[in-house]
């Protein structure tokens, strides 16, 4: 199995990506589009060079490397993406053979934790609008992408991890509700600047609590993003 999760920054992506990372069947690569979207975006990112240094700038490159089979005997490989590193010039004919999974976040978090870290975040930066025109793309090429909400797992990781492991057809591994501290060899060379808290849990935080209050450009940017999310929210697990 190839599993595709499409997910925003500051989404429990990174965790979701331990989790299926410790089972001994998995393969997980994180984020393999980053540099291929810095290159053709020239946005200039934390560690921007460093990152363009460890991957392939070239999609093709990627593409290859994603349907490549499993390295070391394993038997299923999960691919942490960012769906906004999926733009235009990325082709997409690599999707089919994949068992996708949409990742969403209420936008009021993902954006109070996101500018925290990144400057002036706009709507292209945080994911939804491109979550929902690959979840468009997806179910319009007759696959049935899976929809999780973060919020969903931090209230019950066990529960809804189940249920994601039953929708895509993979049996559960309780392996997956914790992992040891200190990071995934798999992690990206970015690791430094965005999973400091990660990397010092060994499982899935707690429920999380009342939204956080934004103002200003902030609050205007998680409004925007809203539309999208409740269309995914809607179809979620």
């Amino acid at each position: 199995m190839r599993i595709e999760m499409w997910s925003g920054p500051r989404n429990l992506s990174t965790a979701m990506m331990y989790a299926f990372g410790n089972r001994d069947d998995m393969h997980v690569v994180d984020e393999p589009f980053y540099a291929a979207y810095l290159d053709a975006t020239g946005l200039n990112h934390p560690m921007r060079s460093e990152i363009l240094a460890a991957q392939p700038r070239d999609p093709a490159d990627v593409i290859a490397r994603l349907r490549a089979a499993p390295p070391g005997g394993r038997a299923h490989r999960y691919h942490k993406h960012m769906a906004q590193h999926m733009i235009r010039s990325i082709p997409r004919d690599w999707f089919d053979g994949g068992t996708h999974v949409i990742l969403i976040r209420h936008p009021a978090r993902v954006v109070a934790s996101f500018a925290a870290k990144y400057e002036n975040p706009t709507l292209d930066d945080i994911g939804f609008l491109q979550q929902a025109e690959i979840h468009e793309a997806l179910c319009a090429a007759g696959h049935k992408p899976v929809v999780i909400d973060s919020h969903d797992i931090r209230q019950a990781p066990e529960t809804m991890l189940r249920r994601l492991c039953a929708a895509i057809g993979l049996g559960f591994d309780p392996a997956m509700l914790s992992w040891p501290s200190g990071g995934h060899p798999q992690d990206g060379v970015w690791a430094p600047v965005w999973y400091g808290a990660v990397h010092r849990s060994t499982g899935f935080a707690g429920p999380e609590g009342p939204l956080p209050e934004l103002d200003g450009a902030a609050a205007r940017l998680a409004e925007d993003a809203m539309p999208a999310y409740e269309h995914l929210r809607a179809q979620k697990i």
